[in-house]
């Protein structure tokens, strides 16, 4: 497992020597109260560890009432984690503190305490975000730095694909107190000879909202004319207030890229601008006037509304639209629809391929009631279609799939 050598920023302390430990100080009071659970969730793991397994080596420290490694619901491929009961709390104890991080089929697992109050994890309450962290820091590291400021509910790095880790990560104690002290303690510390920011963890949509309440100075306008030159600029947006640049830019033979930018003095200024030009016309051109973003903050608010326009189409065909699965290749887009058109009015109809153009063996067909779409599942679900078993669901939003399998698995043992 990777070790942690933490240290003190150096401008702070005046020393270049690398204390050894998991953390700069522990909190004082004593050691923390373990929880009375008796359900332990066990996560990172590695797609073939199944229920027997897990067993064998939980049943060790204790007398297990069951184990589940939860599957998805239509595949039974592994989601990766698991949950385990145990009949007495001190055994839940004993083996989160002795099998944490232990490999299972050559890939270390990750224990918590089940939490079957999702609301206590979804606040977000002391919850912390660390980032800038050695690539060498594993779960197991993270986790022995922050648990002595307190009982730790969820420790996790975040990784790519490939398992790497993306140099941050994240903790939540079960007390704020906890939280706060960690911070304290570690914001700005060198972990690994890299100094790591350790705050309060913020929602996207939190951080995103800020970003987007946040004042500006520089405005972007762009539908210029090709004859609009900054003079123009800055006599229309000097109305707003006191401009200190504005720039029209050009390509490299001078001619007009057709935008630019105007930079105020005030922030208010500026707001104002924005308020009371865009959408007004000049030169027979109606303009884009707002917040100049960069790439970052254009390709948050795109990502945005491409995901509010999904939803709002997915929205207007719901309880319209069927998902299939386990298509023959034989069926294509015209006989998906023959298939179902007995059913009634079909406003579309697609078999999903690869990028060769072969089938994948799924697809969607949407009707004009949510009657007759109710009619086609029962009827062709199961149905024999060229010696295969068609599978026929009502689509789903993934964010509705992912709270629907949540739901379920709060509640794994009910």
């Amino acid at each position: 497992m990777a070790q942690v050598q933490v240290q003190p920023q150096a401008q702070m302390s005046g020393s270049n020597g690398a204390a050894s430990g998991t953390a700069a100080a522990a909190p004082s009071g004593g050691p923390a109260v373990q929880f009375q659970s008796t359900s332990l969730y066990v996560g990172d793991l590695e797609e073939t560890v199944n229920d027997s397994q897990l067993y064998e080596m939980f049943s060790q420290l204790g007398q297990v009432v069951s184990v589940r490694v939860c599957r998805d619901i239509t595949t039974r491929r592994s989601l990766g984690y698991a949950y385990v009961n145990y009949s007495n709390p001190i055994d839940a104890v004993r083996a989160l503190d002795v099998l944490n991080f232990t490999p299972l089929n050559g890939k270390p697992i990750r224990i918590m305490y089940s939490n079957r109050d999702p609301s206590i994890r979804k606040s977000g309450a002391a919850n912390i975000f660390i980032k800038n962290l050695d690539k060498t820091i594993d779960n197991k590291a993270l986790y022995d730095t922050f648990s002595v400021f307190g009982n730790i509910l969820s420790c996790k790095i975040a990784t790519d694909p490939s398992g790497q880790s993306k140099g941050y990560g994240f903790v939540q104690f079960d007390q704020e107190e906890a939280a706060q002290n960690a911070i304290s303690k570690l914001n700005g510390m060198l972990l690994n000879d890299k100094q790591v920011f350790v705050g309060p963890f913020v929602r996207k949509q939190e951080r995103e909202n800020a970003v987007n309440k946040a004042k500006f100075n520089n405005v972007f306008v762009k539908n210029l004319s090709e004859s609009t030159t900054e003079e123009d600029l800055k006599i229309i947006f000097g109305e707003f207030g006191n401009i200190t640049s504005s720039v029209v830019m050009r390509e490299g033979d001078g001619k007009s890229k057709c935008f630019g930018f105007v930079n105020f003095e005030n922030a208010d200024d500026a707001a104002q601008a924005v308020e009371g030009l865009n959408g007004k016309k000049f030169d027979d051109k109606e303009w884009y006037v707002g917040k100049a973003q960069k790439k970052s903050e254009r390709e948050l608010e795109l990502k945005a509304k491409f995901e509010q326009n999904m939803k709002e189409a997915v929205d207007k065909y719901q309880g319209l639209n069927l998902y299939l699965k386990n298509l023959d290749d034989s069926i294509d887009d015209e006989k998906l629809k023959e298939l179902f058109s007995e059913y009634g009015m079909i406003t579309s109809c697609k078999v999903m391929k690869d990028p060769n153009g072969v089938s994948r063996g799924s697809g969607f067909v949407a009707f004009s009631t949510p009657e007759e779409a109710n009619r086609a599942l029962l009827e062709m679900n199961g149905k024999m279609v060229a010696n295969k078993p068609l599978f026929v669901a009502l689509a789903q939003r993934k964010e509705d799939r992912r709270a629907r399998l949540q739901a379920r698995d709060v509640h794994p043992f009910n």
